[in-house]
Parts: C-alpha cells; structure tokens; sequence
C-alpha cells in the first residue's frame, strides 16, 4: 500500500527567513578554531553522502542550505520522499555526493548529517504509522503534536509532512487550541469557547480538549470547532465518538460522505497511539487522530559523509 503523491515540493512551503537559523547552526558546531580544518585544508574534494538504516529522506533543503552557505555543492542521488532501505547485500545506500572544499565539508558534516537524520527519522515514523492506518481500513487524517524539540521544529514538521501525515498546528497562532488549563482558568468550557470566538475571528478554528462526554457535548453546543477527546480508553471512544455522531445527525446532519464536508464538528482523538495498537485503537467516527509518538523518542536514520579517498 503506498500514500498520496505530493501535489507539490514540500520546499516551497519553507518560508523566507528559515535561512537565518543555519548560520546559528554553523556557530555552535565552530564556535571557536577549526582545528580539524587546519589539518586538511582546503582543497578540492568529493564526498558521498551514505544511508545505512531504513529510512524516508527528508530534509534535503536543510543539507542543501548548511553545504551552500560554506561553499559546497550537493548533488542528490534519491528524491526527498523516497525510502532508504539498506539490505545485507547492499548495506549502504548512496544518497548524495558533495563537493567543495575539505575544510567546508567537514564544517559541514555533523550539522548536515544530525539534521538529516532526525528529519528523515520523524518521515519514517510517520510513514510507518499511517500505512498501518491505512492498512487497517482508516481514512482519516493521522496528525502530528505542537511537542516539538525548541529551535527545532520548522525541520520536525517538514518530516511529519514529508512521511505523509498531517503537522498539526504549527504554534499558538495557528489555531485556537484550548486545554483544561484554559478552561479552569476561564471558569467553564462554554465561557472560553466564547472569549476565544470573540477575538479569534471566522478564519482560526477553536479547539476544545475534552475529558468526557459531557465536556463534548456542551464544547459543540458553545460552537466549538474541533473536539479532542484525550485520552480515552478505545471502549470509550467508540462510544463517545459514536454518541456525539448520532447527536449530530439527530439534530439535522445528513449522513456523511467521504470528504466530510458536512460535518459540523470535527472530532480529534489525542494521547496513546502508537504503531503496536493502532489496529485496535482506530475508529470511523473519529476524524483525526494526533500522535506525539511519530515525532517525540523516533529513531533516527543513520548517514554518514566520507570524502573520496586519493588515489596512490
């Protein structure tokens, strides 16, 4: 079973400032003397960027800015997208070849490979965990969580997006998101549902957390947007997603199509999933499902960069 292709380059969504970081990047790695570039100096050489563990490649433009900016030139053997699969027979996997001078590919080295790693890593979860969505029978949308790594999450999201699942919200601004801490700040769900619409406007949805049914219930009947149901047992989502469901059509909903254009409320469903229960936990009428565990303890993807040795 494969995913959607994508309908354009995951590049494209990077937004103007994001080059900015890597000289940051640069600077911790190198805050000081280089004395490794001392020892090779800077003559012309090619080094091969090797995959040596499964994998999806992600993360390309951030290898291609780290090499650009110290002078070097990468050429990439596989698309971003596509899997890394190393077998006993061809352990090693070519994946790029670099160019530049030695001392700049050795700056850039650790930078580039960290960075590939982690971002291809966080593509393969995600991949792993909506094909076994998908394999199950579920059609909805498999999302990531805003439980970022700080200073790091433009790259954790591109590889949620880039192993083909949804990145959730991207921060505080990109949707109203209210927690039980808002809510008992606020007083009642129905009281911060309100404050929430009244400055948040028609173009950002409001999302309420939802401990019980009961919560559910009045977060649709204040207006909210979304409804997360966290942390329920799969006996009591079934049965709570199903109530809520059965309340909407009872009060004037047709039956859904596939797109879900008709549904007045969508129902998110966080906390818990994880590839070894997913077959179990997954449920029709829940539109979305969010999951930390695609992004926070993944494995990373192991690359390596070796210069070409000189001929004797």
């Amino acid at each position: 079973m494969s995913i959607s292709t994508p309908l354009g380059s995951y590049s494209h969504l990077l937004p103007p400032s994001w080059k900015a970081v890597i000289p940051t990047w640069l600077a911790e790695d190198t805050p000081s003397l280089d004395f490794g570039g001392f020892v090779v100096g800077e003559g012309l050489e090619e080094a091969t960027l090797w995959g040596k563990s499964e994998g999806v490649l992600a993360g390309c433009p951030f290898v291609d800015e780290i090499f650009a900016q110290l002078g070097c030139s990468i050429k990439w053997h596989l698309e971003e997208g596509a899997a890394v699969l190393p077998t006993s027979s061809n352990p090693k996997i070519k994946v790029a070849t670099v160019t530049g001078p030695a001392r700049c590919l050795l700056l850039g080295e650790r930078v580039a490979l960290n960075t590939l790693a982690r971002c291809s890593g966080i593509a393969w979860k995600s991949r792993k965990v909506l094909l076994l969505a998908r394999q199950a029978g579920y059609e909805g949308i498999i999302a990531g969580t805003r439980k970022t790594t700080p200073g790091f999450r433009l790259v954790e999201k591109y590889g949620m997006l880039v192993g083909g699942v949804d990145a959730h919200r991207y921060d505080l601004s990109s949707m109203v998101m209210l927690k039980d801490n808002h809510i008992w700040s606020k007083g009642s769900i129905t009281q911060a549902v309100h404050a929430a619409k009244s400055v948040a406007g028609f173009a950002l949805r409001v999302h309420v957390e939802c401990q019980s049914l009961a919560e559910a219930r009045e977060a649709v009947a204040a207006g909210a947007d979304i409804i997360m149901l966290d942390n329920f047992t799969p006996a009591e989502l079934r049965v709570a997603a199903g109530e809520l469901k059965q309340d909407w059509m009872n009060a004037g909903g047709k039956e859904l199509d596939k797109s879900g254009v008709a549904k007045r409320c969508l129902i998110e469903v966080s906390g818990g999933l994880t590839e070894e229960n997913i077959k179990e936990s997954l449920c029709a009428d829940v539109d979305i499902y969010s999951t930390s565990a695609i992004h926070q303890g993944c494995t990373t993807v192991d690359f390596s960069l070796k210069i070409q040795p000189k001929a004797k």
